[in-house]
C-alpha cells in the first residue's frame, strides 16, 4: 500500500494515517498489540472489478480462500455472490459456515484426504479440482460409495513460467501441481466413463503475483487446446477455469493489469475457438484482498551499532512470514509522520528466535520507540500464515467499515494457547 491516490481507502490526515474514517493512531493505542487492519470498501471494490470485467459473459469468480480465511472478511465476499476457491476440508468448512452456496465452492489441492473427498461430496460442492490420476480414481471410488457424482474438472500443469517467485510458481512442469498438459486428454476421456465421475471442466493455476498477461495468455491458449481436442471426440467442457494468481503493487515498478485487462482477450479467445457459450472461471485472491489490509505494530527498541541499525518492532514473522519466506518486499510507514526526529537506515526486525526473522531490510524511518508502523499492503497471506512459534499471541484483525470497526477476532490468550495440550501425570 504505497501513499498514492489509487488507494484511497488508506490516507493520511495532518499526517496521520486513517483506514477509511478511522484514525490508524487512535487505534493502534486501544488495541496495543499487532493488528491487522482491513478496509471493508477496499475489498468490495477489488471484487467489483472483476464482476465488472466479466458482466457481459458467463462466469465465476471463486475467491482464493487460503489469501485470507478470516471469517468476517469471507462473510464481506459471499454477500456479494462471490463463489470460492478452497484447498482443504477445514476451508470448506469455513466458506460453509461464513455463507458461501455448497455449489459455488471449488476444491483444489494435491493432497486431498478419503475423509476430506467424503466431506466435501456430502456438502455438495460445485467441483473438484482433480490434480492427479489416483485422486481421480480415489474420488471416483468414494462418489460410487455414496451413490453420488462428483463433479470434476482436471487441473492441467501447462508448463508455463508465471515470472514468479519459485515458491509461488505452480504451472512448470517439475511443480508438484496438476497433470502434465500432454496427458490429460486421455485421462478426460477414461473420467467421463467413470460412474462415480461428472466432467465439468478444465483447469489450471500458474502462480501468484504475477504480474504480466502473456503467461496467462499462454496458458489458457493450451487449455482451450484440449477442450477443442475433447469437443472433437464428443467430450464438451463446461467450463474453463483460468486460475487466479494476478499481483499487486508492492512496489512502485510493479504494474500488474487491471481484472479488465487481464480478462479481455481471455474472453476474444475462448469465443474466437467457439468456446463463448463456456463458463470462465478465475480464482483471485491476493488481488482482492493484499492492498485492502496492513498490519499494525508497535517499535519496541531503537538499537544502533556499527554495521547496522536495527528497528526492533512488537510484530514478527509469526504474525507476517513473506519476508523471511520468500524475502518479498513491503512497504513500511510511521502510522503518524514524525518531523523532531531524523531519518535512519534500519532492519525492521521482531522478536524472534530467528535472524531471518525481519519485515524489512534498510528502511528509512524516522521513528522511535513506542510509535507504531505500518506494514502495507499485507491482507494477503499475512493473518492467514501466521503461528504462535515462540508460544507468541496470534495478531488480532479488525475491519474497518466506514467509521466503524469490527473485531474479527477475539484477542489470543494463554489459556487458548495452551487448551489443546495435556499435561502428563509423571
Amino acid at each position: 500500500m504505497s501513499e498514492n491516490n489509487h488507494r484511497p481507502c488508506f490516507h493520511r490526515e495532518d499526517g496521520v494515517l486513517f483506514c477509511e474514517g478511522v484514525s490508524l493512531l487512535e487505534l493502534s493505542r486501544r488495541l496495543e498489540q499487532t493488528t491487522y487492519v482491513y478496509s471493508r470498501a477496499r475489498i468490495e471494490r477489488n471484487y467489483l472489478a472483476y464482476e465488472e470485467a466479466l458482466a457481459d459473459v458467463p462466469h465465476a469468480i471463486c475467491y482464493a480462500m487460503k489469501a485470507n480465511s478470516t471469517a468476517g472478511v469471507l462473510q464481506v465476499l459471499a454477500r456479494l455472490g462471490a463463489g470460492v476457491d478452497t484447498v482443504s476440508g477445514g476451508e470448506i468448512a469455513r466458506a460453509l459456515r461464513a455463507g458461501f452456496r455448497p455449489e459455488k465452492i471449488v476444491y483444489s489441492g494435491v493432497g486431498k484426504t478419503a475423509r476430506e473427498i467424503t466431506f466435501a461430496l456430502k456438502a455438495g460442492i460445485g467441483c473438484f479440482n482433480v490434480e492427479s490420476e489416483p485422486e481421480l480414481e480415489r474420488i471416483n471410488r468414494i462418489a460410487t460409495e455414496l451413490g453420488v457424482r462428483a463433479p470434476i474438472s482436471i487441473r492441467c500443469n501447462p508448463d508455463v513460467d508465471p515470472k514468479t517467485h519459485p515458491y509461488i510458481s505452480t504451472g512448470l512442469k517439475n511443480n508438484k501441481f496438476g497433470i502434465a498438459i500432454a496427458d490429460v486428454e486421455d485421462i478426460y476421456l477414461r473420467a467421463a466413463n467413470m460412474p462415480g465421475i461428472e466432467v465439468k471442466g478444465i483447469d489450471a493455476h500458474i502462480g501468484s503475483q504475477i504480474t504480466e498477461i502473456q503467461p496467462y495468455l499462454d496458458s489458457v491458449h493450451r487449455l482451450l487446446d484440449t477442450m477443442s481436442a475433447l469437443r472433437d471426440k464428443g467430450l464438451v467442457l463446461h467450463h474453463l477455469d483460468m486460475g487466479g494468481g494476478l499481483g499487486i503493487q508492492y512496489r512502485p515498478e510493479d504494474q500488474p493489469p487491471t481484472p479488465q485487462t487481464l480478462l479481455r482477450p481471455v474472453r476474444r479467445m475462448m469465443e474466437e475457438r467457439g468456446f463463448g457459450d463456456a463458463v470462465l472461471m478465475v480464482e483471485p485472491g491476493r488481488s482482492i484482498v493484499g492492498d485492502a489490509g496492513l498490519m499494525l505494530t508497535q517499535v519496541e527498541y531503537i538499537k544502533q551499532s556499527e554495521t547496522r541499525n536495527f528497528c526492533i518492532v512488537d510484530g514478527a514473522m509469526t504474525d507476517l512470514i513473506r519476508p523471511a519466506l520468500y524475502s518479498a518486499w513491503m512497504d513500511i510507514v510511521p502510522v503518524v509522520e514524525r518531523h523532531d526526529a531524523a531519518p535512519l537506515v534500519m532492519d525492521v526486525v521482531g522478536p524472534v528466535c530467528e535472524s531471518s526473522d525481519f519485515l524489512g531490510r534498510a528502511r528509512e524511518l524516522a521513528v522511535r520507540e513506542g510509535d507504531w508502523i505500518a506494514v502495507c499492503d499485507a491482507g494477503a497471506y499475512g493473518a492467514s500464515m501466521a503461528s504462535r512459534y515462540n508460544s507468541r499471541m496470534l495478531p488480532m484483525e479488525v475491519m474497518i467499515d466506514g467509521e466503524r470497526v469490527l473485531p474479527l477476532r477475539t484477542p489470543d490468550t494463554f489459556d487458548e494457547m495452551v487448551s489443546g495440550e495435556v499435561l502428563l501425570e509423571l
